[in-house]
C-alpha cells in the first residue's frame, strides 16, 4: 500500500495586498490554485476551485481526477456568469493524486496553467508540467530562449485557466511512485524567484515536508516576494514493497559467465546489456581430386559510389518532405468548424497531403461575430502561433460583446 506524507505553506508575498492563491493537502488530493484577474475576484476562483476539487473527486482514477478538474472549471464558470462583477475571474490548477490504475497504486497529475509540479527522485528534479503561458510557446516555437523567456515583459500572461470558458483542455500524466520520491507542486510565485537548482537544494536538504515547504516561501519572499507563493510537497513514505521488489528482481536474474555485462544508461536506472558469444562448429569436407577451374568474374552492378548516390537523394528527398511538413506544420488560423469558431493547426485549405487539423473549439459561434469578419474566418485567418490565434478569437468576442452593449442601450426618439 502507498502512503503519502505532505506539507504546504503560502504567503502573500512583498508587493500584493490580497493572496489569491489557494491549497489543497489532504490525501489522496493534493493541489495549488493560483487565482487571476484580481479585481474581478481571483481569490474567489482559486477557493471554488479547491473547493470543487475536494467533493468531486470521488473516483479515485486518473479519469475521475480529470473529471473533477473540468467539474471545478464549470464551477468558476458558472459562478462569473452569475455575478457581474467576477466576470473575468479565472485560476490555475495544478493537482496530485493518489489513483489506482490497473490494480496498483499510482499517482494520477493534472494541470491548467502556469502552476508546476516538479518530481525529485534519487536526486534529480524534473519539470512534470507544460506550462500554458505566452512565454512558454514562444520558446517551444523557438522565437525566444528560455533566459529571455524569465524576463520577458509578458511572462504573466497564461493561456489556459479554469472558469475563463465553459469547456477547458486538462493535460494528464501518470506516475509510478517509489519511496523516496518527493512530488513539488507550487504557483509562479516560486519558480519567478529561485531558479531551479536552489529549489532542488532544499528538497534534497530537509527531509521534512513541511520544513521544506515553509523554507522555499521564506526564501522566495526574501528574494523579492513580487507574487503570491504557495508551494505543497508530498513524499513517498511507503511504495508496499514496489521499489524493493524491483530491486529483488534484478539481483535474482540470472546472469552469463561470459563476457562481462557493460552499463548502459537509460536515463532513469542502468540496465545491464550482455553480449553473448556462439560458437559455431565447422565440419570438414572432403577436398575434390581436382579443383575446377573458376569461370568469368561477373562484373559488380552496385558499387559504392552507386550506393552513396542513392543515399544522397533519399536524404535530400527527406529534407525537402521534412521542409514542406514544417512549413505546413508552423502556423495556425482562425477558420469555422460548423457553426463554431475554431482554431486549426497548419495552413487553410492544407499543403499538398499536409492537412490543418483542429485544435480547439471556441465557444464563440459565427452568429456572434460580426459580419466584416464572416469572410476571412470563411477562408482562414491566418496567425502566427496558437496564442496570437487565441487574443484574435478574443477580440472577435470582445468586439461583439461591445456591438450588443450599444445595441441594447440604444434607444429611438419618439
Amino acid at each position: 500500500m502507498t502512503t503519502l506524507q505532505a506539507g504546504a505553506a503560502t504567503d502573500v508575498g512583498r508587493v500584493r495586498q490580497i493572496n489569491e492563491d489557494r491549497y489543497l493537502a489532504e490525501e489522496p488530493l493534493y493541489a495549488v490554485a493560483d487565482g487571476v484577474g484580481g479585481h474581478q475576484a481571483g481569490e474567489v476562483a482559486a477557493q471554488t476551485a479547491v473547493d470543487t476539487m475536494r467533493s468531486e473527486f470521488t473516483e479515485h482514477t486518473a479519469k475521475g481526477l480529470v473529471d473533477a478538474a473540468l467539474a471545478a472549471n464549470q464551477a468558476v464558470w458558472q459562478l462569473a456568469q452569475d455575478n457581474a462583477e467576477k466576470r473575468g475571474m479565472g485560476t490555475t490548477l495544478t493537482a496530485v493524486a493518489l489513483v489506482v490504475e490497473d490494480g496498483e497504486d499510482q499517482l494520477a497529475l493534472a494541470n491548467v496553467g502556469d502552476s508546476r509540479a516538479y518530481l525529485l527522485q534519487q536526486g534529480e528534479l524534473v519539470q512534470l508540467t507544460e506550462d500554458h503561458s505566452l512565454v512558454e510557446e514562444l520558446v517551444r516555437d523557438g522565437r525566444i530562449t528560455p533566459e529571455e523567456a524569465k524576463v520577458h515583459p509578458q511572462r504573466s500572461i497564461i493561456t489556459r485557466a479554469l472558469g475563463m470558458e465553459p469547456a477547458i483542455e486538462v493535460d494528464c500524466w501518470k506516475l509510478i511512485p517509489y519511496r523516496g520520491d518527493r512530488i513539488l507542486l507550487c504557483s509562479d510565485g516560486l519558480t519567478n524567484e529561485l531558479s531551479n537548482d536552489r529549489i532542488a537544494s532544499v528538497l534534497r536538504k530537509l527531509a521534512d515536508p513541511q520544513e521544506a515547504a515553509g523554507d522555499l516561501v521564506r526564501q522566495a519572499r526574501a528574494e523579492g516576494g513580487g507574487d503570491n507563493i504557495t508551494v505543497v510537497v508530498i513524499d513517498v513514505v511507503d511504495d508496499g514493497g514496489r521499489a524493493e521488489k524491483a530491486s529483488a528482481e534484478l539481483a535474482d536474474e540470472p546472469r552469463p559467465k561470459a563476457p562481462t555485462p557493460a552499463p548502459v544508461s537509460t536515463g532513469d536506472q542502468d540496465v545491464r546489456a550482455v553480449q553473448s558469444s556462439t560458437t559455431t562448429a565447422t565440419a570438414t569436407r572432403p577436398r575434390p581430386a581436382a579443383a575446377t577451374p573458376p569461370g568469368p568474374a561477373r562484373p559488380r552492378r552496385l558499387t559504392w559510389r552507386v550506393l552513396a548516390f542513392v543515399v544522397l537523394v533519399v536524404a535530400v528527398f527527406a529534407a525537402v518532405i521534412l521542409s514542406v511538413a514544417w512549413y505546413a506544420r508552423s502556423a495556425y488560423f482562425v477558420g469555422v468548424d460548423g457553426e463554431r469558431v475554431a482554431i486549426y493547426r497548419g495552413r487553410p485549405g492544407g499543403l499538398l497531403w499536409f492537412d490543418p487539423t483542429l485544435q480547439e473549439r471556441k465557444p464563440l459561434t459565427l452568429a456572434d461575430v460580426l459580419p466584416v469578419h464572416h469572410g476571412e474566418l470563411q477562408a482562414g485567418k491566418e496567425q502566427a502561433s496558437k496564442a496570437a490565434a487565441d487574443r484574435y478569437v478574443n477580440r472577435l468576442r470582445q468586439e461583439s460583446e461591445e456591438r450588443r452593449a450599444v445595441t441594447t442601450t440604444t434607444t429611438l426618439a419618439p
